[in-house]
């Protein structure tokens, strides 16, 4: 041994002595809290749009607020998928491997994500439950997905799975803009439910920030649980037979695939037969190839310690199909397959490159002829029968043309302008017209499905732009560039006005769909009244109670403030009339002087608090009013409308009133009963009679006279009479009667 290699034998046998308290730190550490990975959506669908802003941009925002706060010492990764390749279900990455003081470096990434192909949903929690090496540790994913599962068939089993054979792990799964979807719910909801996750939706941003922070606040305050021991391994033969299970073993070689329960290769190529492996305890799958014949067959098993025994049965022949298409198709288009074959479970149809993927594929179950949607991109490709979704057992080629394009629209168009856009293509499901920065995401778009021409908003900032015709919201398959021109817009309206007025705001600009205007407080974003430009020019603002500087704003679309106009907001004056010597529950005629606009009013209420009772100035000057029916200190306000600004005040006491009752102490069921009364008297005061503490079941008005005759009830036993004041239906006087048929 050279001198150089007794040295090097020397470190590597120094640093493995050192290992151990190297990694002492770390491990202990990471035991405090599960590690954790973030597993985001970056499929084609998340250039959708929530209140004009694409998802994508929303869950950048989000992601990077809440990853602000995430624990620094917390193991922490980054999972994405349909970010590089479209129409690929292999489309999955691990960005970041799962360590502590990551969160910055996955915002940013997160940042930098451009959503394009498929939605590899479950696989993708499969590769970062791999990550964390979720069978030795406990681990967490948090998923955050906004649409159905387009690759793996079984997003429940898989969840199963993953909770059987993981020390302790958890997904806890965010739906985003998934209202209404059932299918996708219900496959998320699954996820989360068999691994012990929370499921949260949220239909906006301020919901997905919330959604996440619950998440996220779980996986950094639950702590991990004790490491478990390491699996023992099972001694497990598999014997590949032929025909049945009393079949001869299929001659050696074999080409075999071993599979865990995600997809691992364990075993991969020609081997004996029986296959003899050590493996862990789990579910696994295998598929074995005579390579005499490409006969294929497959069986699923789950490992316990110690030996066992698996078979695979193989067919005695490969069984044959055929296909029945047409020899070109243009790009895009629906094409009808005929076909012959074993229509086995989840044996299907499907178009891709040849030896490449599946780019788009039906189930044979759906019936013969089905229909297959061609790739948007002209090429060579092949159809594929593919049995038992494991390999195919026929080809045929089709050449896919240039598609029938168009996009016919004016070269350029003012800002805002809404504008028709004749198209043609292969109007599939989620097809659409769209314009948009170039590389950017959509201003608007609708779908083809509403026929040609569509109407598309332009944006307001000038600029160059394209139209483009969106693909099953995948791909643009064809651009074509628009320039927005400057818009005019413009806002006549007095430069001031006094307060809770009504005034005309004349105005020219896009009248697009919610364009508004508004008014509301100077270098706010708040506002008071507006109204819809399609209901004409001029428009009617009521203006704010409250005096100060306001701003008239052109909104466009509601998204955006075109143009501000500065307008002043005058005080308005106002006075009060009140009778003096008041007393509770009275009605009383109060003076005014003020604007007398629609909406204001006279109201009485206590010092500091709310009102309680009040009349419309609109009803005459003075107005009446019914005073409270407690008596002390209380206020009237002279009351705008608009904003319920108080004008004027003053403050009044309310003097309490009292009444006393005469009437025999007994009398007969049934009979007239004449009852004298003292008491205010008031417009609706009456004298009542029932049970003790219970309602009146009888009454008379005070305006009837003094005394009034009240008309007995037919039951005898104790009653009580009662002397009402109107306002309130206030109790002021009380007596007791019997009614008895006794002399």
């Amino acid at each position: 041994m050279s001198v150089f290699n007794r040295l090097f034998a020397l470190v590597f046998a120094f640093a493995l002595l050192l290992a151990p308290f190297a990694l002492a730190p770390a491990q202990a550490r990471a035991q405090e809290r599960p590690a954790t990975i973030l597993v985001l959506d970056a499929s084609g669908s998340m250039w959708g749009q929530i209140d004009g802003v694409n998802k994508i941009v929303i869950a950048r925002e989000v992601v990077a607020a809440i990853l602000a706060d995430f624990p620094a010492d917390q193991d922490l990764g980054l999972v994405a998928y349909g970010h590089n390749r479209r129409g690929d279900c292999t489309d999955i990455e691990t960005l970041v491997a799962p360590a502590p003081g990551t969160a910055a470096q996955i915002a940013g990434i997160v940042n930098g994500l451009n959503p394009r192909g498929m939605t590899p949903m479950t696989d993708a929690v499969i590769a970062a439950a791999e990550s964390l090496r979720y069978t030795e540790n406990a681990a967490t994913v948090i998923l955050v997905s906004d649409g159905i599962e387009t690759c793996n068939p079984d997003p429940c089993a898989a969840a199963r799975v993953l909770e059987e054979t993981g020390v302790d792990f958890t997904a806890h799964v965010v739906g985003f803009d998934v209202s209404g979807e059932e299918e996708a719910l219900a496959q998320m909801r699954c996820i989360a439910d068999e691994t012990g996750g929370r499921f949260l939706t949220a239909d906006d941003a301020g919901e997905l920030r919330a959604a996440m922070e619950e998440v996220v606040e779980e996986v950094t305050t639950r702590p991990a649980p004790p490491q478990a021991e390491p699996p023992h391994t099972g001694q497990v033969r598999i014997t590949a037979l032929l025909g049945s299970a009393g079949g001869e073993p299929v001659p050696a070689p074999v080409l075999w695939t071993l599979e865990d329960a995600f997809g691992t290769l364990v075993a991969d190529g020609p081997d004996d037969n029986p296959l003899l492996r050590d493996l862990a305890p789990g579910t696994y799958t295998v598929h074995a190839v005579n390579t005499a014949d490409d006969a294929t067959g497959s069986a699923i098993f789950t490992v316990t310690p110690g030996a066992q025994a698996i078979t695979v049965i193989l067919p005695a022949a490969t069984p044959t199909a055929t296909l029945d298409a047409p020899a070109t198709a243009p790009a895009g288009s629906s094409v009808t397959i005929g076909w012959t074959g074993p229509d086995a479970q989840f044996d299907n149809i499907q178009i891709g490159l040849p030896d490449g993927p599946a780019l788009q594929y039906t189930y044979v179950e759906t019936g013969n002829p089905l229909t297959l949607i061609m790739p948007g991109e002209p090429g060579v490709y092949e159809l594929r029968y593919q049995w038992q979704d494991l390999h195919p057992i026929a080809r045929q080629p089709i050449t896919v043309t240039e598609a029938t394009l168009a996009l016919v629209a004016p070269d350029s168009v003012p800002g805002g302008a809404t504008i028709a856009v004749d198209w043609r293509g292969p109007d599939q499901q989620y097809d659409n017209i769209q314009v948009g920065l170039p590389g950017q995401g959509a201003s608007d778009y609708r779908y083809t499905s509403e026929g040609s021409p569509v109407r598309l908003i332009m944006p307001w900032a000038p600029g160059t732009y394209e139209l483009r015709y969106q693909f099953q919201d995948r791909e643009a398959i064809l651009t074509r560039p628009i320039t927005v021109t400057p818009g005019e817009v413009s806002i006549t309206a007095p430069a001031s006005a006094a307060a809770g007025t009504r005034i005309e705001v004349h105005w020219t600009g896009p009248d697009a769909q919610y364009d508004n205007i508004q008014i509301g407080p100077a270098g706010s974003d708040s506002y008071g009244d507006y109204a819809y430009t399609s209901d004409g020019t001029p428009l009617t603002l009521i203006l704010p109670g409250e005096p100060g500087d306001y701003e008239l704003r052109y909104r466009f679309r509601d998204r955006e403030t075109i143009l501000l106009q500065p307008l002043t907001v005058l005080a308005q004056d106002a006075a009060l009339s009140v009778p003096k010597g008041l007393t509770m529950g009275a009605s009383v005629l109060i003076g005014w002087t003020g604007p007398g606009l629609e909406g204001d009013f006279i109201a009485i209420g206590r010092p500091g608090e709310g009102y309680v009772t009040w009349a419309m100035t609109a009803d005459g000057n003075p107005v009446a009013i019914t005073l409270p029916p407690e008596p002390g200190t209380w206020e009237v306000r002279y009351v705008l409308g608009a904003g319920e600004e108080v004008l004027a005040r003053q403050t009044v006491t309310l003097d309490a009133v009292t009444a006393t009752l005469s009437a025999p102490a007994t009398a007969r069921p049934g009979a007239d009963l004449a009852v004298s009364w003292t008491g205010p008297g008031h417009e609706g005061d009456f004298i009542g009679l029932g049970r003790p503490g219970e309602g009146y079941v009888t009454w008379a008005m005070t305006a009837d006279g003094n005394p009034v005759t009240l008309s007995l009830p037919e039951e005898g036993g104790a009653w009580e009479l009662r002397y009402y004041m109107a306002e309130g239906e206030t109790v002021l006087a009380t007596q007791p009667l019997l009614l008895s048929t006794k002399p």
